[in-house]
């Protein structure tokens, strides 16, 4: 990675913004502008039956009347499978990956089992999964790809942890700023609460984990900065940046915007979208006020 400054906002075209975005995107943006920084937009829509053209093309739109800006082209991860593939084609000749033909119903019913009294989750909440495919036969799962049996391809987390820190030469870290301070912190990534996370979907040959990395060095981010919903997430990045033997870029992962009741907003649960509080007539400088970044 060259020395030079890059920052990104990365959106999923599978619903509207709503002030949480705002937010991400806003501290972001005034954050690269404060370090003189570039600053890109990413598209990333992997999740390819629930991204959607028109909610990209408002995305777009209310960032815009934000009064963001951003270089040209934006980078689509739909359009780059191809380099996705690669990266995991390099996991699979390390021998971190297996194929994982489960459904969700079967992970989920035998995690309840090995969980005895309660099964184990992953930060994100999903049950852990139980390692069902993990010893499979090789021969025996040619056989189910031959069937068209659907799989996702999942890593070996005792295996990839253990290369990753030979690798790195001791634990797995990853380094945080502050805006507007020198200090870095070092913290501790702590892979293996994931499991055996999937690297690659049944439909798409990537991840949101595989797709973020590889981008994140293909456009030189120096600088993430996400919510802290992802914090857990960086565990799984460093992880597969020291295996794919990408750059370490400084994270800061900000607060959430929360509800009256302190849930976090989402697009799962509707909450009122930008394209909805434009229209009720709220400017730029409002929304920026409403999630706590009044100039």
């Amino acid at each position: 990675m060259n020395d030079q400054t890059v920052i990104r906002f990365a959106p999923s075209p599978n619903g509207e913004l709503h002030l949480g975005h705002a937010f991400s995107a806003l501290l972001a943006y005034r954050i690269a502008r404060a370090m003189g920084a570039r600053f890109l937009l990413r598209i990333e829509d992997i999740d390819i039956g629930r991204c959607r053209p028109e909610f990209e093309a408002q995305i777009l739109d209310d960032l815009s009347w934000l009064g963001l800006t951003w270089e040209e082209p934006v980078r689509r991860q739909s359009e780059h499978f191809e380099t996705y593939r690669g990266a995991l084609e390099r996991l699979v000749e390390m021998g971190l990956l297996y194929p994982c033909f489960a459904s969700r119903s079967e992970i989920s019913d035998a995690a309840r089992v090995t969980g005895k009294t309660g099964a184990p989750f992953d930060p994100d909440g999903a049950p852990l999964y139980p390692g069902l495919y993990r010893d499979l036969d090789p021969a025996l799962a040619e056989r189910y790809k031959a069937d068209g049996k659907p799989f996702a391809m999942r890593i070996h987390m005792v295996r990839a942890v253990e290369q990753a820190r030979a690798k790195a030469g001791g634990d797995i870290t990853f380094d945080s700023f502050e805006p507007g301070k020198s200090d870095i912190k070092r913290e501790a990534a702590n892979p293996a609460r994931w499991g055996d996370a999937v690297i690659a979907r049944k439909d798409v040959p990537t991840s949101y984990h595989l797709a973020v990395v590889v981008d994140d060095a293909i456009q030189e981010i120096s600088h993430v900065v996400r919510g802290m919903d992802l914090y857990a997430a960086t565990d799984i990045h460093r992880l597969l940046q020291i295996l794919l033997d990408l750059p370490e870029p400084l994270y800061h992962h900000h607060r959430l915007v929360t509800d009256e009741t302190g849930r976090k907003l989402s697009k799962r649960h509707l909450d009122k979208s930008l394209s909805a509080l434009r229209k009720g007539g709220a400017s730029p400088s409002q929304i920026a006020a409403m999630v706590g970044l009044a100039d």
